[in-house]
């Protein structure tokens, strides 16, 4: 169970007999009964985070890129990415702020969508995952740490049996 990692030993205990009863994936499929979101392309994408952007951090720097990308969690071992690309244009020194979310997240519910958007936005202020990270995140997504966990228990669930609880098919 490494996506549970640092999580207390109680809790990982009721997480492996929901596993041992094959109820994990039932228990997630209750707490998140909408399916898929309609956030299908890149041009969504970006306009979805610029959404929460304008309405959680309107001074911040706009964003250049945003994409889903096929190649994230595999290589990068990560869901989500925020980096800043520095060019030089003349004599100036330019920086275009892109962030990419790992794929993963185009057949997964709104929420845990929005939870990976709310992170790497999160990063736009804060570099490190500190305290004050977690409040901005938290500030902008009231469930942010029960959506992280539940992404968790859903990662936890692929990785063991390695089928998807929802499909394109199933969105609205």
């Amino acid at each position: 169970m490494k996506y549970l990692a640092g999580y207390p030993a109680p809790l990982l205990d009721q997480v492996r007999q929901l596993i041992a009863e094959d109820k994990l994936a039932a228990l997630l499929g209750k707490r998140y009964p909408d399916g898929v979101h309609n956030v299908q392309t890149d041009r969504a994408l970006y306009e979805y985070v610029n959404e929460l952007k304008s309405e959680f951090m309107r001074k911040a720097e706009p964003l250049s890129k945003v994409m889903f990308d096929n190649k994230l969690h595999v290589i990068r071992n990560a869901l989500g990415t925020h980096t800043t690309v520095s060019r030089v244009q003349g004599g100036k020194l330019k920086a275009k702020r892109e962030i990419r979310v790992a794929s993963l997240f185009k057949g997964v519910p709104l929420a845990w969508l929005r939870m990976i958007v709310v992170h790497e936005l999160a990063h736009m202020k804060e570099r490190e995952h500190d305290k004050a990270f977690y409040a901005l995140c938290t500030h902008m997504e009231p469930d942010y740490q029960q959506l992280e966990f539940d992404l968790r228990l859903y990662l936890t669930h692929l990785d063991m049996n390695g089928r998807r609880l929802w499909d394109a098919s199933s969105r609205l």
